[in-house]
């Protein structure tokens, strides 16, 4: 009888410890941290050049009585007398994690702080947002208000801030020349990152500054010896137009346009006007939505379109050509039919170059480099229903500018196509702000 010998493997191969497989396991996982911390920023740091002895400080006591502060100051070697009562007018973070030797402080809202730092006077917005808001779209701007002043005296408690329930994007941290030691300023992002800027100390010829975002948490650690002073900033987003993150123009239309604009309006109840466009803003309707221009409304065209707002009307911007509008969420989209045409060749060259500067009035069934014969303007008729327009006849718009006799100029913008002889033409598109008067 043959029997068959167990099956007893030899040596079970197993993965050992192998270093260029943990070295490049560790290079990916480098990488991808890399990655995702370039990928979306949320604290940032760096100095303001400014020499520390232009810097004072202007504040109140609680007896009502002003001071200033001076600075550098270097408190384990003199102590103002000035910034002694300063700490004792503010009053303790309401809560800190563990013992603490000191309270950190903050001084009252309620009691007048100024300073000669102006925030205006250095690029730091600008780095604020080329950092942390490179999305930022065209018209809008970062502002700082003065948010509050902190102290951190040795041994001070950790303190988690709160998050601020006002408007603000970001908060900018100011530290004032105070020498000190220790206390780094760690921030933790929303998913749980976390950055730490230890500084210099309050030390050198220029003032550090650090800022994140508003959806951030951060605290100040423990100060080793001397003091940290700071001042914060709450950055918020203003917007030059009516449109945008968070709306809040600049302008206001004058009370001799309201009146113009009041009769018009009255006149027009229950019906959906629209006026023609007169500025120049250099887009091409197949790309970009027509609404996409609010935020760069100039001239003319911002005040009537904040007057409309101001009446609480919902006006919108929508594409047209040849008796033809588009819907607000629709862009110029041509379609090349033509199998050989050299579409790859179109967005490459310069509008100038396709149609020479020459550009025919707008009045017209179509407008385009060339005078179209019959058969292109039906071929372009064609191409311009098949994108989505629609004859304004068979819609309720009214253009009140056609009613007047001479409009003004009217805004023309370009959109490049390819024709059926294989030539390459630009169609002139103009844009209507329409509106509904209830």
């Amino acid at each position: 009888m043959s029997g068959k010998a167990p099956f007893s493997p030899s040596k079970q191969r197993r993965r050992g410890s192998d270093p260029e497989y943990d070295s490049q396991a560790a290079y990916r996982a480098a990488l991808a941290a890399l990655v995702n911390a370039k990928a979306r920023p949320f604290a940032i740091a760096g100095r303001a050049p400014m020499d520390p002895s232009n810097l004072t400080l202007f504040f109140r006591s609680q007896s009502g009585i002003s001071h200033s502060l001076d600075f550098p100051i270097d408190v384990d070697t003199d102590m103002p007398p000035a910034l002694d009562v300063l700490i004792a007018s503010c009053l303790p973070h309401p809560a800190t994690s563990g013992y603490a030797e000191n309270e950190s402080l903050f001084y009252p809202p309620s009691l007048p702080l100024t300073a000669t730092l102006e925030l205006a006077n250095h690029p730091i917005l600008e780095a604020v947002r080329n950092t942390l808001f490179p999305a930022l779209p065209v018209g809008h701007y970062l502002t700082a208000v003065r948010d509050k002043l902190e102290i951190w005296p040795k041994g001070n408690g950790i303190t988690i801030q709160t998050r601020p329930l006002d408007s603000r994007v970001a908060t900018v941290i100011v530290t004032l020349p105070v020498k000190f030691r220790g206390g780094t300023l760690v921030v933790r992002s929303l998913d749980g990152m976390e950055e730490k800027f230890y500084g210099r100390g309050g030390k050198g010829v220029d003032l550090e500054w650090a800022a994140f975002l508003s959806d951030c948490d951060y605290e100040i650690q423990p100060v080793r010896s001397g003091c940290r002073v700071t001042i914060s900033y709450a950055v918020q987003v203003k917007s030059f137009g009516p449109a945008g993150i968070q709306p809040d123009p600049l302008i206001n239309p004058s009370d001799q346009f309201l009146d113009l604009l009041s009769p018009v309006l009255n006149m027009s109840r229950g019906r959906r006007i629209a006026f023609y466009l007169t500025g120049e803003y250099g887009v091409n309707p197949g790309d970009v939505l027509a609404e996409s221009l609010v935020p760069n409304l100039k001239g003319g065209d911002s005040i009537l379109y904040h007057a409309l707002k101001l009446y609480k009307l919902a006006p919108e911007l929508r594409w047209t050509a040849g008796g033809y509008v588009w819907a607000v969420d629709q862009t110029v989209e041509f379609a090349n039919e033509a199998a050989d045409s050299p579409t790859a060749s179109v967005a490459r060259q310069p509008l100038s170059v396709l149609s020479g500067g020459r550009m025919p009035p707008i009045r017209g069934p179509f407008s385009s480099a060339s005078e179209p014969g019959e058969d292109e303007v039906d071929d372009l008729r064609h191409r311009v229903v098949k994108s989505g327009a629609v004859p304004i006849n068979d819609t309720d718009i009214m253009i009140v500018s056609d009613i007047v006799t001479f409009p003004g100029v009217i805004a023309k913008e370009r959109v490049p196509f390819v024709s059926g002889l294989g030539e390459i033409e630009k169609l002139v598109v103009n844009v209507l702000l329409v509106v509904y008067v209830p």
